[in-house]
């Protein structure tokens, strides 16, 4: 259990905490990976995975509270980060090109590595993952990438965008509803045989890089909006969160993603959707019984109220006082930021109707990483 106030000492203690878990290289997991695990309960699955997803989004994090931080600490982010970036090479396109997959790729005759540690998944072909928008734009945000890349990649992703011409004929999203298989949206993989699939959170993520470097609006960012606005506005991340983000299928995740957008830009067509986040995060708020979910609510609602809280200054106050993360037990074995269905990329529609099953998905843990977001809540209340 965690100490009771939010001071200084206890955010640097949660960050030792943080560093201590970094691995200093052993058999699963390369030095400077954060470690994290894949499983299963209810086949009574477990098995450590070594992913980049979680080292970057650990330091995509880290990075955004560091200037928040007193001197040591941000001595020993900087520490935490040079680490991780180290890995993200072994993590890059086997062909070179700057794009990067969840798992190690092969290079130099090597096997591919995906589903590391297992007996059955890495012996098939089928679940070896293309390389992915949400991992890259992750190490994007975390590394030194120039204006330059970021515009290369922006042209790479319009060719495995929806709508984009495959080999033999227009490739269309089919996992999605009906209303948004017109949108020129931006898909998940960049895999020439993946199917079309959108991911919410995902997008969010990679719009951020692309608003950090203030690029011009085309077509696909606008529509790629359209479809995070058309997802608000009929509330379908709620009805229907798994078919909004595979990879997230909550909720509060969504609007956690949305929150970290909107709480650093200000200028994009969401803000017109900023009080509507705020009703509705006050609204989950009242039926969320997870509590590292409650956590994520807080959070999204003190990064989308600082510009204007539109009169709800004293809902909000209560909701902070409601849940506090400093009595949260970490991990929290209830909570799950990132899934992997097994059968979500398949567009055949009776492994589409089990894709959403619980016991066709892979649960990815990190306890790192869900100190990360308890550190985050402390600070943003800070702010405030």
């Amino acid at each position: 259990m965690m100490p009771t106030h939010p001071e200084t000492d206890t955010i640097h203690s949660i960050i030792q905490k943080i560093a201590s878990l970094q691995s200093r290289g052993d058999i699963y997991f390369p030095e400077g990976i954060f470690p994290s695990y894949r499983q299963n309960k209810y086949l009574l699955y477990k098995r450590p995975d070594t992913n980049i997803f979680y080292t970057a989004s650990i330091v995509f994090v880290l990075n955004q509270l560091k200037s928040s931080l007193p001197l040591e600490s941000q001595l020993l982010v900087k520490d935490i980060s040079k680490k991780a970036v180290q890995n993200y090479p072994t993590f890059q396109n086997k062909d070179g090109l700057k794009t990067y997959n969840f798992w190690q790729t092969p290079k130099d005759g090597r096997e591919s590595n995906h589903f590391p540690n297992g007996y059955i998944f890495r012996y098939s072909e089928h679940f070896r993952l293309p390389d992915d928008i949400d991992d890259t734009s992750l190490v994007y945000l975390t590394s030194k990438a120039s204006k330059e890349e970021i515009i290369w990649l922006k042209e790479k992703l319009q060719l495995h965008a929806n709508l984009s011409e495959g080999p033999t004929k227009k490739r269309q999203v089919k996992n999605t509803f009906t209303h948004y298989k017109a949108l020129k949206v931006y898909s998940t993989w960049f895999g020439k045989n993946m199917a079309i699939e959108f991911d919410a959170c995902a997008l969010c993520n990679l719009m951020y890089l692309f608003e950090s470097f203030k690029l011009p609006h085309n077509e696909y960012d606008m529509d790629t909006y359209q479809y995070l606005i058309g997802i608000i506005r009929r509330k379908e991340f709620i009805s229907h969160p798994f078919q909004v983000s595979h990879n997230y299928a909550t909720a509060p995740l969504f609007v956690y993603h949305l929150s970290r957008l909107l709480g650093e830009f200000a200028t994009t067509p969401l803000e017109s959707y900023r009080k509507d986040l705020i009703e509705i995060a006050l609204l989950l708020m009242k039926i969320e019984k997870v509590a590292m979910n409650k956590i994520l609510l807080q959070t999204s609602l003190l990064k989308l109220s600082r510009i204007n809280d539109f009169g709800y200054k004293n809902e909000i106050e209560d909701c902070l006082k409601a849940d506090s993360a400093l009595n949260l037990i970490i991990p929290d074995s209830d909570f799950c930021y990132f899934l992997g269905p097994l059968l979500s990329s398949y567009e055949n529609p009776i492994l589409q109707f089990f894709a959403p099953l619980k016991i066709t998905q892979m649960d990815w843990k990190c306890e790192a990483h869900e100190w990360v977001l308890v550190l985050e809540n402390l600070i943003e209340r800070n702010k405030n």
